[in-house]
């Protein structure tokens, strides 16, 4: 009898417990959701903080980068010292940032010389298919001409131009100032860190975290841009061969788009076709350059950038593509931009922790943290 009772009251006692424990668990999730909504919330509405940030540190990395690539030449170590390298790489940025403005500015200039010329030939193209589909009314520049700007607001674009420009202006000072003081207290971030706890293994730990970040950050940016080069000369070669003109300011789009993944591929080809449609009259031409761009995106964007992307960040394509949905919904376009790099940040530091570890386990490659 008293074996028996026991029996019931540890059976009790054990239903109990399992029931506590998930209680405790479903506590935790509901925490957890919280918290990941009031994150996100804050940072949608201080994007205009954060995205600066993000930026000006991705920009310290390639400055150091570009610095440790240059002190590998023999003797430079000796003859210069680290601070004239980080100069010399800052100002090799600055002449590629000042350069691909130039270029920007110029070939807009030529788009806007030549505009007279491509809205014939457009014009002519859209006539040609208003007669393939057999609509009864052939447009003219005229009607054509009516119906757009019955559509849309001359105004209403110059003011959002405007505020493009003035906006991209000031993100730029923005980043370029902080990676500025970024660069003067890299030097006190070693002491920063080692005083951050008095737990030897608690700094350690930091250190570590920061150590992979540095290394998986330091091989993603030289495997992309390493790509992003690889794709901006094939596109450049394409187009300069099939007389597109403005081929070379196709081509840094498209190197630049190539950041964006899977769909940077989309509009490396967009762009160049949607003006190859406007230069050329024959179907042939647009053709022959859609066919060669996105042969070469394809290959590129879905099978060559994912799978050098995900092994230097040990990202899954899948993760990859669910955080370019979070971060571009987020952040917008800059969102896009820096999404893997923040993902990678994020599952880096999960993995360090016992209770976020899972999460970064599912982020990863091949489960391998």
């Amino acid at each position: 009898m008293g074996s028996a009772v026991t029996g019931a009251l540890t059976a009790a006692l054990g239903h109990s417990t399992s029931r506590i424990d998930m209680i405790d668990r479903l506590r935790l999730t509901v925490y957890a959701t919280v918290l990941t909504v009031a994150i996100g919330w804050v940072l949608y509405i201080g994007r205009g903080i954060f995205v600066p940030i993000v930026f000006s540190v991705l920009v310290v990395y390639v400055i150091d980068g570009l610095t440790r690539l240059l002190f590998r030449v023999p003797l430079l170590e000796r003859l210069i010292p680290l601070r004239i390298g980080y100069a010399v790489a800052s100002l090799v940025i600055a002449f590629a940032l000042a350069a691909m403005s130039s270029l920007v500015a110029a070939n807009l200039g030529s788009v806007a010389a030549l505009a007279p010329q491509y809205s014939a030939s457009l014009l002519n193209a859209i006539q040609d298919l208003a007669q393939r589909i057999g609509i009864d009314h052939v447009p003219t520049w005229a009607t054509l001409r009516r119906e757009l700007l019955a559509q849309i607001s001359a105004q209403q674009i110059l003011g959002t131009t405007v505020a493009s420009v003035y906006s991209i202006a000031s993100n730029l000072a923005v980043v370029l100032l902080y990676v500025a003081f970024l660069l003067i207290e890299r030097r006190a971030l070693s002491a920063k860190i080692a005083r951050m706890s008095d737990d030897p293994q608690r700094v350690q730990q930091i250190q570590n975290v920061i150590a992979h970040i540095n290394a998986r950050f330091g091989a993603y940016l030289a495997l992309k841009t390493l790509v992003s080069a690889v794709q901006g000369v094939v596109t450049w070669a394409i187009l300069a061969f099939l007389g597109v003109e403005l081929a070379v300011f196709w081509a840094v789009l498209a190197g630049l788009f190539n950041y964006i993944p899977y769909i940077g591929s989309v509009l490396g080809v967009a762009f160049p076709v949607a003006f190859a449609t406007m230069q050329f009259a024959e179907s042939g031409a647009v053709l022959a350059v859609l066919l060669s761009l996105a042969a070469t995106q394809f290959f590129v964007g879905f099978f060559l950038d994912p799978y050098l992307m995900g092994s230097s960040l040990n990202l899954s394509p899948f993760a990859i593509l669910v955080s370019l949905a979070v971060w571009s919904t987020l952040w917008g376009v800059p969102g896009a931009f820096l999404a893997v790099p923040v993902t990678a940040c994020i599952a880096l530091v999960f993995a360090e922790f016992e209770a976020t570890r899972p999460i970064a386990v599912l982020l990863s490659r091949s489960g391998d943290v």
